[in-house]
């Protein structure tokens, strides 16, 4: 069966200090509380080691935001899958629309990324999604193919299995727009049709899809109730303890 999970992308924020504070303020929020669902953030390199000294990862698992399409070398600034894993995080962020945008990404490295994330055991959260023009044009759903179909259909079905989607419409990202609650189900729905194409149903089925657009706790229930979202990938509201747990308890 599919996870429901809540994913806290903090991007480029927080001070190491501010970072371990809110890892412990998330860490004991969910002692406290059953959550009905996985629990994840995904935080700056510089934080990875010292967060998961700080934090119990059977509540509350961490990953980083990125990793290199390269295992190792002459590659400056850089920072490898081996080296990820070696701080004790067990997630890493591949593919988010802000690495295509802004630094070029192609469904050529991340491949590479993908398959250097598995090697070493890292569970790829991959991210999908479509610009405003291209959903007023309505190409949102070639997009979204093309991407999954590019960036992961050369997986045998197993190591496919072990991938997290999240589809952000970038057109809702950091705007305070929100694909309404059904056109996240459409596409959700959409995305689940093309990877039983590919992999059969029982893939299909067992993979989880997160929402990834401006996601709050005031619309997280109404997302998180249709069939085909299997929870959120939390950007500006996971910097607040309170905020997140909104989200999380919103299962």
């Amino acid at each position: 069966m599919r996870k429901n999970i809540v994913a806290g992308n903090w991007k480029m924020n927080t001070t190491l200090q501010e970072g371990i504070a809110l890892a412990e303020e998330v860490n004991e929020a969910l002692a406290g509380r059953k959550a009905n669902c996985d629990v994840v953030i995904c935080v700056p390199f510089t934080h990875l080691a010292s967060i998961a000294a700080k934090i119990n990862q059977e509540k509350l698992g961490l990953g980083a935001e990125n990793c290199a399409d390269h295992e190792k070398g002459a590659y400056t600034g850089e920072v490898s899958a081996p080296m990820v894993a070696s701080t004790g995080a067990t997630y890493v962020i591949l593919g988010h629309s802000e690495r295509r945008q802004y630094y070029g990404e192609t469904a050529e490295t991340l491949r590479a990324k993908v398959a250097l994330a598995l090697e070493n055991k890292l569970t790829p959260i991959f991210c999908i999604g479509e610009v405003l023009e291209e959903r007023e044009n309505n190409k949102h759903f070639d997009v979204v193919k093309a991407q999954i179909e590019e960036g992961l259909f050369n997986l045998s079905a197993e190591d496919f299995g072990k991938i997290i989607l999240a589809y952000e419409p970038v057109w809702a990202i950091g705007t305070g727009k929100t694909a309404t609650a059904d056109q996240a189900e459409e596409i959700h729905a959409f995305i689940r049709k093309t990877v039983a194409e590919k992999y059969g149903q029982e893939v299909a089925d067992n993979t989880s899809i997160l929402y990834g657009g401006s996601c709050k706790p005031s619309n997280a229930k109404e997302l998180f109730a249709k069939p085909d979202v299997d929870g959120g990938l939390i950007g500006g509201a996971a910097l607040k303890c309170a905020d997140f747990m909104g989200i999380v308890d919103a299962f």
